[in-house]
C-alpha cells in the first residue's frame, strides 16, 4: 500500500520595506511565520516566498531610493546602521510629495533586473545578521526572485477572468474587480502605471497559488482588506487560501507606524542586545517565540513589555534543562511518528500548523519538548 502523497502549501508573509529597523511587530511577524513554516514542513511539502524584488517596485520603495539621489547624491552607505538609514526614510516620508513616473522608471527597471539601492542593501544584511541571531530560516533576502508574470501580463490575466478593470486608454488606473463577491474596487496600478503593494502580490502569487494545495497569507491586520481581495482572487480557480492576520505590538498602550520613527529604543536590534549576555542563544530562540507568539498571540491588545521577555527568557531555560536532543538549523523532510502526532494536533482543519496553539502547548505543566523543540523551536 502507498503512503498518499504530501500536500503542497505556499507560505506568503507579507514583506517588510527594507528602509528601516525591524520592530516588535515585524519581529512578531517573523517569528509567526518562521514556527509555522517548521513545523508545517514536517508534515507537508513548504515553499516558504518571501520574495522582496517583487515588491521592489512599490513607490514607497522606489520613491525612497529616488529621494535618496536626489537629496544626497552619491553617498556610501556600507558604514551606516539601519537605524541611520530609517532616520532617512522618515524623513523621506515627512515631506510627502509623489516623484513622477518618469522619475521612478529607471529605478523600476534596474529593480526588475535585479538592482537593490545600496542604502536597502545596507538594511538587508544588517537583517540577515538578526536572522541568524534569531535562528529564523532565511528564505533569500539578498536573492534576486523576480515574479514569473510581468505587471501587463498579471493585469491581462485579471481582465480576462472577470477579476481586472483597466482604464488606462481612456487616462484612468487599473482596479481590481471583484465587486461580485461584495468586495469594492481596489486600484492596483496608476494611470501612469505604477503598481502599489496588491498588484505587486498579484503577479508574484497567481502563478505559483495553483501548484499548491493550500496557500497561507500572514500580514499585518491593517492590511486586511486588501488580503481579502487577494484571498478572493487567488481561491478563484479553486485553490484553498487562508489568511492569518497578526496585530501589530503596542509601545506603551500606542501603535505606530515605523514610517514615523520614535523606535530608537525598541528595535529588534536593541531587543537582542537587551539579552545576549543573560541568555544563551537556543534559550534566546525559544524565549522570544514564547513571549512573540504565546504570549502576545495574534491581536494586538497586549503592549510591549521587557519584563514578560525575560520571564519567558527564564521558562525557556526550564524547558531546555528537561531536554538533552540535538539541534537541527532547517526543516526535515519527514518527522517521526511522535512529533508529527504533536504537530497535527495544532493544525485544525488546514494543512498548516497553528503556531499560536504549538507554541501555547509550551506553557502548560505537562509542555512537550524534546523533538519538537529542536525541530521547531530552536
Amino acid at each position: 500500500m502507498t503512503a498518499s502523497p504530501r500536500r503542497k502549501v505556499l507560505l506568503a508573509p507579507v514583506t517588510v520595506t527594507p528602509a528601516k529597523p525591524l520592530t516588535p511587530s515585524h519581529l512578531k511577524g517573523l517569528l509567526w511565520t518562521d514556527v509555522m513554516f517548521r513545523a508545517t514542513a514536517r508534515l507537508a511539502d513548504v515553499t516558504y516566498r518571501y520574495s522582496h524584488t517583487a515588491y521592489h517596485l512599490t513607490e514607497q520603495t522606489l520613491g525612497f531610493w529616488e529621494y535618496l539621489d536626489r537629496t544626497r547624491g552619491d553617498v556610501d552607505y556600507s558604514g551606516m546602521s539601519e537605524e541611520d538609514v530609517g532616520e532617512l526614510y522618515v524623513r523621506f516620508r515627512a515631506e510627502g510629495g509623489t516623484p513622477t513616473a518618469a522619475a521612478l522608471r529607471p529605478y523600476a527597471e534596474s529593480a526588475e533586473a535585479g538592482w537593490v539601492h545600496p542604502a536597502s542593501e545596507r538594511v538587508l544584511r544588517r537583517w540577515l545578521d538578526h536572522y541568524a541571531d534569531l535562528g529564523l530560516h532565511e528564505p533569500g533576502l539578498l536573492a534576486h526572485q523576480p515574479p514569473e508574470l510581468g505587471l501587463e501580463e498579471m493585469v491581462a490575466a485579471l481582465v480576462e477572468r472577470g477579476l481586472g478593470l483597466d482604464q488606462r486608454d481612456v487616462g484612468g488606473p487599473v482596479f481590481l474587480d471583484a465587486t461580485r463577491f461584495g468586495l469594492p474596487l481596489r486600484q492596483i496600478v496608476s494611470p501612469d502605471g505604477r503598481p502599489n503593494y496588491l498588484a505587486c502580490a498579484l503577479r508574484d502569487l497567481l502563478p505559483l497559488a495553483p501548484r499548491h494545495d493550500e496557500v497561507v497569507l500572514l500580514y499585518d491586520s491593517e492590511l486586511d482588506p486588501d488580503y481579502q481581495l487577494l484571498q478572493r482572487v487567488l481561491a478563484d480557480d479553486g485553490t484553498v487560501v487562508h489568511r492569518v492576520p497578526l496585530g501589530r505590538v503596542p509601545i506603551d498602550g500606542k501603535i505606530t507606524s515605523a514610517r514615523h520613527g520614535g523606535w530608537h529604543d525598541h528595535t529588534v536590534g536593541t531587543i537582542l542586545r537587551s539579552i545576549r549576555d543573560t541568555h544563551e542563544p537556543r534559550a534566546r530562540h525559544l524565549g522570544l517565540r514564547l513571549y512573540f507568539i504565546a504570549v502576545l498571540g495574534p491581536g494586538q491588545q497586549e503592549s510591549w513589555r521587557h519584563d514578560l521577555l525575560h520571564r519567558c527568557l527564564d521558562r525557556a531555560e526550564r524547558l531546555l534543562a528537561r531536554t538533552t536532543a540535538g539541534h537541527r538549523d532547517e526543516p526535515a523532510g519527514e518527522s517521526t511518528p511522535d512529533l508529527a502526532r504533536e504537530l497535527a494536533r495544532h493544525r485544525r482543519d488546514h494543512t498548516h500548523v497553528d503556531p499560536y496553539r504549538l507554541t501555547s502547548s509550551l506553557l502548560g505543566r505537562r509542555a512537550p519538548a524534546g523533538e519538537l523543540l529542536t525541530e521547531v523551536f530552536l
